[in-house]
């Protein structure tokens, strides 16, 4: 998809957001779409359907929370990409912002090329989306489904089933954060009982042999893949 193609929207209550932010995504080739509260961005969605919203957490009307909570209840928006601008940085407020249905979290302010490099990040999963699921190609790695193949620095790697389908999983989209009930879901479905714990035990093993910084761990949620 190219990037004159796709849309999203910024929803924040500050003017000054909304045109510092807007503006550097347009400079790079983005539809951009603003709301100033989130009842305007539920509507907006609705109308528009965005690739990605940027939410602000604290807003007038409705909140960040509600809006986002509303908006993957819409048909259609389940597999919309939806990330947090706030500069709330508490536990307890990102933890809300995940069970609402967010993917990523931003605490501003941040530089608009940071941002922009973020926004560009979420968004190469709508890239991986195209691509067909025999074969995932991030930055030096290749995750041939088929074959159960790992390829990193064009070394080819053989993993452990479920490490290979956690990290499968994770890859599949850059930045977005998977609850550990969803990764135990995914991963281990109905064949055993295991507990929170399995999980975090092949993610160090998948951090020693793919990279530390690959992995990140959201504390109360689960984990994300970091491009």
């Amino acid at each position: 998809m190219k990037k004159k193609e796709i849309k999203i929207l910024l929803v924040d209550d500050e003017p000054d957001i909304l045109e510092i932010i807007g503006y550097n995504l347009s400079n790079e080739g983005y539809q951009v779409l603003t709301a100033s509260n989130g009842k305007e961005g539920v509507k907006m969605t609705k109308k528009h359907n965005p690739h990605l919203i940027i939410l602000d957490v604290m807003m007038p009307e409705m909140d960040g929370i509600e809006a986002c909570e509303q908006i993957r209840k819409l048909p259609g928006q389940e597999e919309t990409i939806i990330t947090f601008l706030t500069a709330r940085g508490e536990d307890y407020s990102q933890v809300a912002g995940y069970d609402a249905g967010a993917d990523d979290y931003i605490t501003k302010p941040i530089k608009p090329k940071v941002l922009v490099s973020k926004v560009k990040a979420l968004l190469r999963r709508l890239k991986e989306e195209e691509e067909t699921d025999a074969s995932l190609k991030i930055g030096d790695l290749i995750i041939n489904r088929e074959e159960y193949k790992i390829i990193k620095d064009k070394k080819e790697m053989i993993l452990p089933r479920k490490e290979f389908e956690l990290l499968s999983l994770l890859a599949s989209k850059p930045g977005k954060v998977f609850k550990r009930e969803d990764i135990l879901d995914k991963v281990w479905g109905n064949e055993v009982v295991v507990g929170g714990r399995t999980i975090d035990v092949h993610i160090r093993k998948l951090r020693e042999k793919i990279g530390n910084k690959k992995f990140k761990t959201i504390k109360g949620v689960g984990y994300k893949f970091v491009v």
